[in-house]
């Protein structure tokens, strides 16, 4: 008996799966590009008086990271979809 190989998935699929691809990388980049602006904002700078010291400095860009991810999930500022439409569009042609 020989074994049969499977058929490949549609192409439809395939665009799915390169479309969430595309939209995960696009808002990711928005995140970083918030962590950036949040950063030069002072978000997350320790404060003169009763400060963390060291430990918060060291930890002050995780927490910067997460607030940024959190702000792209509710929305961001709209960089995240502009990206993911430029990307598309290069992908589909």
């Amino acid at each position: 008996m020989s074994a049969v190989s499977p058929l490949p998935p549609p192409l439809a699929a395939h665009k799915t799966a390169d479309h969430a691809a595309l939209r995960t990388a696009a808002e990711e980049l928005e995140a970083v590009f918030l962590t950036e602006m949040l950063k030069s904002a002072g978000v997350g700078k320790t404060p003169e008086a009763f400060g963390g010291g060291a430990g918060e400095d060291q930890f002050a860009s995780f927490l910067r990271q997460e607030q940024a991810r959190a702000m792209v999930k509710a929305g961001g500022i709209g960089l995240a979809e502009h990206l993911f439409n430029a990307l598309k569009e290069r992908v589909d042609d």
